[in-house]
Parts: structure tokens; sequence; C-alpha cells
């Protein structure tokens, strides 16, 4: 039965306490009418009904994939908030936003540089990487002997690895991580001269690339964007790699630093973890069910009336999946606010959703699991008193909607093992 109750997705209780906002709806009505920016929507937070959302056919992630379509709702609404029309394509073409069959070709073009395979071939490099940034934390430290992990390792771990898989030169990634800021700011002034820069150098280093090709994953996008029957366009060759960039290091330093307040904030399980090392892998999945720093997923369209739950959803409604909440569902996860690194992620019918499901399950799950597992491993082994700096309720939370993120995450580090 539809609620009439209308939940504002901009609601300061949720910017503050996604988890436990969400939570309250979830309990209070499964599928709920909500606002989003003024944009009517349905919230759909537990995890039977987001699974099946996800999975769906029937809902897509671009507007021009409904039946008679001809308006690219993202694209409108970027150029409404201020971003040049000329820019849009690159944030509303993304693969995200695509649906089948362009997000088939899109997504064939990059699956076998995140494969298991390649993924298990990075490790020793993430392991260099990792011990690299955790030797020079000290030297971080300012005079109250703090250093801020998201500054000095959360996000550095991350962009390294993925600008050495598609090629970006060292001397070119502290602009990356600039641009990053930018994307991420909600400034829409910035993005937009982000955009404008990214894409220039792109242009210039596919130029480079073509007069010098390399083993890496942005000369074989250039080598499909030129030589195989235009499998790639050139608006699409820069979204690729934006949306490879962003999403390659963005979602993981956050894991990484939430998962590392998780840890430090429950001292039980961060010990039961360097007694057992062996329980990482799980340990790294249950971080993302309880503290996952994507709380939503993408807008979905109904491409045509559907039935969740109880609800009618009519073709051409907007739907507002709610990963976190699914993640806390006690439907689905005994005494779901517990973090409990023993809990069977992998077990039938329990495993989250923190990457998504379906055809937009995450291309580079495979990899922030293994950067995570790797940090964590080798964070605690060498920084065994490591704690927080400020009291729990004293850190600095991104003001955004929808997201769970840190701006800043003071620690001290403790004498190394």
């Amino acid at each position: 039965m539809e609620t009439t109750h209308i939940y504002s997705l901009s609601d300061p209780g949720l910017i503050d306490d996604p988890y436990g906002g969400f939570g309250v709806i979830r309990e209070e009505a499964p599928v709920a009418r909500g606002d989003l920016g003024g944009r009517p929507v349905w919230i759909v937070t537990r995890h039977d009904d987001v699974s099946t959302v996800l999975g769906d056919r029937r809902f897509v992630n671009n507007s021009l994939s409904l039946p008679g379509s001809t308006v690219d709702a993202r694209a409108e609404t970027l150029v409404g908030m201020g971003v040049s029309r000329d820019r849009v394509p690159y944030l509303a073409g993304n693969l995200v936003h695509t649906d089948p069959p362009d997000h088939t070709r899109l997504r064939k073009l990059v699956t076998r540089a995140f494969s298991a395979r390649r993924v298990k071939e990075l490790r020793p490099r993430v392991r260099v990487l990792t011990d690299e940034l955790l030797t020079a934390l000290p030297g971080h430290a300012g005079p109250d002997g703090t250093v801020d992990f998201i500054e000095h390792f959360a996000y550095p771990l991350p962009i390294t690895v993925i600008c050495e898989l598609l090629g970006v030169p060292a001397s070119d990634r502290p602009r990356w991580r600039s641009w990053s800021e930018d994307y991420t700011s909600a400034d829409i002034g910035r993005m937009d001269a982000m955009l404008a820069a990214m894409s220039t150098y792109l242009r210039e280093l596919a130029e480079q690339r073509r007069a010098e090709p390399t083993d890496d994953l942005f000369t074989a996008l250039l080598q499909a964007h030129d030589e195989d029957n235009g499998r790639l366009s050139d608006t699409e060759l820069i979204t690729m790699v934006l949306t490879l960039m962003i999403a390659g290091h963005e979602t993981t330093a956050h894991l990484i630093g939430n998962g590392l307040v998780a840890l430090l904030t429950h001292p039980d399980q961060r010990a039961l973890l360097r007694e057992n090392p062996e329980l990482m892998p799980g340990a790294v999945q249950e971080l993302l069910r309880w503290c996952s720093p994507i709380v939503v997923g993408m807008l979905r369209y109904a491409a045509e009336d559907v039935t969740v739950g109880d609800t009618l959803i009519r073709r051409g409604e907007c739907v507002q999946v709610v990963l976190g909440s699914a993640n806390h569902d006690p439907r689905r996860y005994p005494d779901p606010d517990r973090l409990d690194i023993t809990r069977p992620a992998g077990a039938a019918g329990t495993h989250h959703l923190a990457y998504s499901h379906g055809p937009h399950y995450c291309l580079g799950a495979s990899l922030a699991n293994q950067e995570a597992e790797v940090a964590f491993m080798a964070l605690l082994g060498t920084y065994p008193r490591l704690a927080l700096a400020v009291p729990r309720e004293q850190l600095d939370w991104k003001p955004l909607p929808l997201i769970r993120q840190l701006a800043h995450l003071p620690v001290t580090l403790g004498t190394p093992s």
C-alpha cells in the first residue's frame, strides 16, 4: 500500500546519518515516496526489493532507454545546473548511465583489464605502493603528531594503482587528484572547468600514445577508438577514462578510510583480525556491508509498469535504490548494525549490495577488494598502535547527501612494529 508521506533526500538527518535515517524509512515504508531536488522518486530500501530492481532489465539507467523517450533527463539536469552543454556528455554518457547494448559494448572494452588474473598480477605492485606510503606516513605528521590518513594514504594508494593501470604518467597524477576533488566538490564551476582541462589533457595524451604506444589500458582504448571499426567514439574515449579514474580511486579511498574508522572504534574486531589474518577477505566484505561510502545506487527508470513489493511503479517513474539500507536490513542480516568480521559474506542470500548487482555490478570490485585487503593487512601490521586523533563524534564527514565519505581522518601512528 502506497504511503502518502514524502521523504526528502536532502533532509539533514539523512546527510548526517544516512544509515540510520534510511533505516527509519525502511521500517516505515519499504517503497516510499521521495523528493530528490524537486523530482519525485520512489525510495527502495529493503534488501530483496533493492536486489530485484538492480537485476530487473525493466529498470533502466538512462531516460533515453524508455520507450518513445527523446530526452536525456540527466543531461538536461546537468545543463540546468550550469555544466556546459558540450561537456555534458562526459558526465551523462559514462558507463554507469548507459544501458544495453551500449553498456555491453563499452564494458566489454575494459573487462579484461579488471579480470581476476590481471588483478592478481597487480597484487605485488599494490603491496609495494602500500609499504612506501606507510613508510612515509611519519614524515607527514604535524606538530601535534597527527597525520591525515585520507590525504596521505587512503587517496594516494588507489589513485596510483588506477593511474598505473591506465598509463597516466607519474608527473601528471597530481592533476588527476585535483580533478577528482573538483569532480566531487559539488561546485559546478569547478566541475565544468575540470571537464575542459581533462578533455584537453586526454587528447594531448592520445597524440603521445599514437606516436609511442605503451602496454596500458589507455593505449588499448585508443586503439579501439582508432582502429576497431569505431567501437569507441572520441567522446566515449574521454568519458571512459574519466569514469575509470574517478570510480577507480574515489570509492576505494573512502572504503579504506571508513573501514579504518570502523576497525579503530571496534577494538575487538581489530584484535581478532590481527590475530587471524586469514579473516581479511571476509572482513573487507563486512566493512563494505557495514560502512560503504556509497549509500545509494544510480537513479533507475521504470521502462514499463512494475510492481516492487506491494507498490506499483508506473512506466517512466524514477526509482532511487538505497544500497546502504539494504545492507543493514534485519530481514537479510541478523543483528545488522553489529560489525562482525566473521559474518559469512558469501553465504547464499546474504551477500552485500555495496558493489550494486546485476548488469551494473562494479567492474573494479576485485581490484578494490584487493587494495583494501593489502592496505588493512599492512597497516595493522606496521602501526599496531594506530588510533583516532579525535573522538569519533568530531570526525569531519563531507556534507554531501547520499554518500558517507570523510573529508579528513586525523590519526596518531604510535610506535611502528
